[in-house]
């Protein structure tokens, strides 16, 4: 999203709840698809080993990653492929519009790529003259709309089928009030069968960089990468470093983990290969780092550079699902994305970690085996070590250490709380208090706990 944007997680999750019907939706269809991935899950008896085996070479990978890296760039040279390097967004965009521009090309078809949106390259190269078309259908409807994605898998999940024909009414020429998805489907593919054929260039992101053979992978379920790497004179893939996997029978782990994981699919639709160019036609591929190796170098969060991209934890985090995709202003949102994005920025994102009930469902079904929800907790400690919390948070965490280190202090504000609430709730009970927006404040109680053993053991004796 723009640098533009200023709110945190709470002031965009309130935007978005007011919507209360949408809400709902939002959050059904979301565990509907997570139901989908455990039932997928559930039909494999080897479903854990699978995930302790693709978890254990992410882990190998991650430890030999300059090896597989130069092993990865040394094949796909020898297959043809053109290897670039960007140590950050910018050069990755630089190269990118190089490409473009040294072959007078200034109109390319791409499909879904979450680096792009991490780099910002569709705005980079729209500056630039270059007409950019998103052929993945959730990725054209957003595009179309003049939004980011909201999620990693299911870009236009925050969107009603009625508010897509409006989209394609305004933008494709569809009829107004059209809402069928099959015939919503048909008009974007009759639109993109034009850009397909007409486009010089095509751009794809990585699932998978083999390096013992130099191949990538493309998984995708309409096709759409294909299409356009095929029909184009120049293919560029943007992959980032920890794309990497060792060897090609290791595709066997992660193709299976990946689509259940994601949507409660076997598999995708289409895992295409690419390992060299077609006669007269050039394949180049863009290894960026972008912060991954300063990622690496936190011994607490480099396993979040084991990654597949599946979207899983989105699917399952009660906290996206009721707040949506944009209120992390990030490219990924949800769990992973909040254990991500602080790596890039992290006084921008210092507010991502605290969006999180820390209920470690996202680490449960976590492919990879991703802690997620502990480096979520990680990370708030290190956010506030660095001074980037809220200065109200930090002073109210300050006060309320120093009450609870003290017994007299900590019993007397006790009685002042029950007080508070006995006698004046109006204190507590008013707009001021963010626990009180969505909650009824509790019952004043009688005594403290304290008092009460005390006064049970009293009577005992």
């Amino acid at each position: 999203m723009s640098s533009a944007v200023t709110k945190d997680h709470a002031e965009l999750a309130e935007i978005f709840n007011r919507d209360e019907p949408r809400v709902d939706w939002h959050d059904e269809t979301l565990w509907w698809v997570r139901a989908k991935r455990d039932i997928a899950a559930q039909k494999l008896p080897e479903w854990e080993l699978l995930r302790e085996t693709a978890s254990q070479i992410k882990n190998n990978v991650l430890s030999n990653l300059s090896e597989y890296l130069t092993q990865f760039e040394a094949n796909a040279i020898k297959n043809g492929i053109i290897v670039h390097w960007a140590a950050d967004a910018a050069e990755h965009n630089q190269i990118i519009h190089k490409l473009l521009s040294d072959r007078g090309i200034d109109r390319m078809v791409k499909s879904k790529s979450m680096l792009t949106e991490e780099c910002h390259l569709n705005e980079y190269l729209i500056e630039r003259g270059v007409d950019v078309i998103d052929s993945d259908l959730g990725e054209r409807i957003v595009q179309l709309a003049g939004e980011p994605p909201s999620h990693i898998v299911l870009p236009c999940i925050h969107k009603k089928k009625e508010e897509i024909g409006d989209i394609f009414h305004e933008h494709l020429g569809s009829a107004k009030g059209e809402s069928d998805p099959k015939i919503l489907t048909e008009t974007a593919r009759q639109h993109l069968r034009e850009v397909f054929l007409t486009r010089r260039s095509a751009l794809t992101g990585v699932n998978f960089a083999v390096a013992e053979t130099g191949e990538f992978v493309i998984c995708t379920n309409e096709g759409n990468a294909d299409m356009g790497a095929h029909l184009a004179e120049i293919h560029i893939a943007s992959m980032g470093i920890e794309k990497i996997i060792p060897e090609r029978k290791h595709l066997g782990v992660f193709l299976r983990l990946l689509t259940r994981s994601a949507t409660g699919q076997p598999i995708t639709t289409y895992s295409s290969h690419f390992s060299k160019p077609q006669a007269g036609k050039e394949i180049h591929i863009v290894i960026v780092d972008n912060g991954r190796s300063i990622q690496l170098g936190r011994k607490d969060f480099r396993n979040s550079l084991k990654c597949i991209r599946c979207g899983a934890c989105m699917n399952t985090c009660p906290v996206y699902r009721k707040s949506g995709g944009h209120s992390y202003h990030t490219a990924v949102a949800g769990p992973i994305g909040s254990i991500l994005a602080p790596n890039l920025d992290m006084k921008k994102y210092a507010d991502l970690p605290f969006a999180s009930t820390l209920c470690g469902s996202c680490s449960n079904v976590c492919p990879v085996k991703i802690d997620i929800h502990d480096q979520l907790y990680k990370w708030r400690q290190v956010i506030v070590q660095e001074g980037y919390s809220p200065k109200a948070k930090t002073l109210a965490m300050k006060g309320m250490a120093f009450t609870l280190s003290s017994p007299g202090l900590y019993r007397a504000a006790g009685k002042m709380g029950r007080f508070t609430f006995k006698y004046a709730p109006f204190a507590v009970n008013n707009g001021m208090n963010p626990w009180y927006k969505h909650r009824e404040m509790p019952k004043a109680p009688e005594e403290s706990f304290g008092e009460w053993y005390k006064k049970r053991e009293g009577e005992k004796r």
